[in-house]
């Protein structure tokens, strides 16, 4: 707890915009046949700096087989929403979830990011206890503490009921419990996102543990049983109030990424494939006369390919489909892609005004190589 807000947080993403940039970037070290534990990497981003771009630090944790995908902070310019009562707290620790291991480290990057250190273990007995969920994912810094989203509910399988979101206190890093109260019919989950002055959360959906941990199951893709929906939630009340379907050839609806001015009421939804055609897709929400609305955008068409050269599951449509994994807006004002497969790396995007109509944008796009699995 600091006596001012720190400094790092900004009450308007074009202040963050113009703010100094980072001194340290931190990123994950992953061990993909689990023979070595995860671990967190500190680069150093100074210009100028004698080790600009190298690794300075390296936090190793003590457990094989965590599986690190997503990270994120205790605290950041959320907490300077009226409605948190935390305005007073530290940008310090990094919360690091294992979505295999449902184990989550606390990371203390100060007061020298280069001496940074394990602070605490969350053992996965305490998450599957207090909130019923399991394989925990994307970690945000929300009005209420920190809110870790969810794959898997309970039971070994992680199919015991459905995963959802759940809170930690943002200083003592305690489990609190489920965030939702009434759920609707959301029973998959994978990204969130707010639009904290409007009151009101966005979710999607991916699969249960079963369909990812060892790999996509082909059945259940062609049978589309990955998620297809989109939900949209009152924050405060924890209610949802609204859920869309996008049809079910649309499968893995994944990443959501609001607006940057919390004035416009729209965002974007990345879905990963279309079962009929192999296409990837972007779409745009938007809220207008109290109700929420989706739109197909954009489309990223399949690539053709040798039907030898393919995998069973693909030689029927002789293609290699995009797979967008990841969407990001840029302060340009364009909306980035990003796809693991076949490829050119370059990436076409018309760049539009922040407004709504503008928002339903046409974007063209090549396939483009990511480090990022999916």
């Amino acid at each position: 707890m600091t006596m001012r807000p720190d400094p790092t947080f900004h009450a308007s993403p074009k202040l963050a915009m113009e703010a100094p940039p980072e001194s340290f970037a931190y990123t994950l070290l992953l061990s993909p046949d689990f023979s070595k534990p995860d671990a967190i990497a500190v680069i150093d981003v100074k210009p100028g700096s004698p080790t600009f771009s190298q690794v300075v630090h390296t936090v190793t944790m003590p457990n094989k087989g965590d599986e690190f995908h997503h990270f994120g902070w205790n605290a950041c310019s959320s907490a300077l929403s009226p409605l948190t009562g935390h305005a007073f707290l530290e940008r310090r620790y990094l919360i690091i979830p294992g979505i295999r291991s449902s184990r989550i480290y606390v990371v203390d990057t100060k007061p020298d990011p280069t001496k940074a250190n394990i602070h605490k273990i969350i053992e996965p007995e305490e998450i599957f206890k207090k909130t019923g969920y399991s394989r925990p994912h994307t970690v945000h810094c929300g009005p209420e503490g920190i809110y870790v989203s969810t794959l898997g509910g309970g039971g070994k399988g992680g199919t015991d009921g459905p995963p959802g979101v759940f809170i930690m206190d943002c200083e003592t890093f305690d489990v609190l419990g489920r965030w939702e109260i009434d759920r609707g019919p959301q029973n998959l989950h994978y990204d969130f996102w707010w639009n904290l002055p409007r009151d009101y959360m966005v979710t999607s959906e991916w699969g249960l543990p079963p369909q990812f941990e060892n790999g996509i199951v082909p059945e259940d893709l062609l049978s589309n049983k990955y998620g297809h929906r989109i939900h949209f939630w009152d924050l405060r009340a924890r209610r949802n109030v609204q859920t869309i379907d996008l049809g079910a050839n649309h499968q893995m609806a994944l990443e959501v990424r609001p607006a940057h001015d919390p004035v416009r009421e729209f965002g974007f939804l990345g879905v990963v494939v279309d079962t009929t055609n192999l296409e990837g897709s972007i779409w745009t929400w938007w809220r207008e006369d109290g109700k929420f609305h989706i739109e197909k955008t954009a489309t990223i068409s399949a690539e053709p390919a040798p039907k030898e050269q393919l995998p069973p599951l693909l030689q029927g449509f002789g293609a290699v489909p995009p797979l967008v994994t990841d969407i990001d807006l840029s302060p340009a004002r364009c909306v980035s892609m990003m796809s693991p497969t076949r490829g050119s790396p370059n990436l076409r995007a018309r760049c539009t005004s922040e407004e709504l109509s503008a928002a339903r944008l046409t974007l063209a796009a090549r396939n483009m190589r990511a480090v990022r699995r999916w």
